[in-house]
């Protein structure tokens, strides 16, 4: 499965801590509906969704691995798995900031909550 997405100049990575980011580990990045294009594959690629059913989880079900999702708290972009793009790493990034899911935007007033942050520091060697 190929897609190809149009990403801001400088984007940014996050994570999430609910239930299913928390335990998927990826690191993501924005981008609207209409920048994503599936161009090869598509027919291996697999949704999965639960409990309000907003949040649309995309992953290859050849390989496995979350490709990109349509998000809960801005149904009009996708989080893309920056691991997926060609020339991008999670490892890119030196602080990549965790935003609160278990207390969703959705279901807390509209307030957004940042629940930590992530840091790499590469080894001297």
């Amino acid at each position: 499965m190929r897609f190809t997405v149009e990403l801001a100049d400088d984007p940014a990575g996050t994570r999430c801590n609910c239930s299913i980011c928390a335990k998927k580990g990826a690191v993501t990045t924005y981008a609207p509906l209409e920048s994503l294009t599936v161009t090869q594959g598509a027919d291996m690629l697999k949704v999965y969704s639960f409990n309000t059913g907003v949040a649309k989880h995309h992953f290859c079900s050849h390989c496995g691995i979350h490709c990109f999702h349509q998000t809960r708290s801005m149904p009009d972009k996708y989080g893309v798995n920056v691991a997926c793009l060609e020339g991008m790493s999670p490892f890119d990034f030196a602080e990549v900031p965790v935003v609160d899911g278990i207390h969703h935007p959705n279901d807390n007033g509209g307030v957004r909550r940042l629940a930590g942050k992530l840091r790499f520091e590469p080894s001297a060697e």
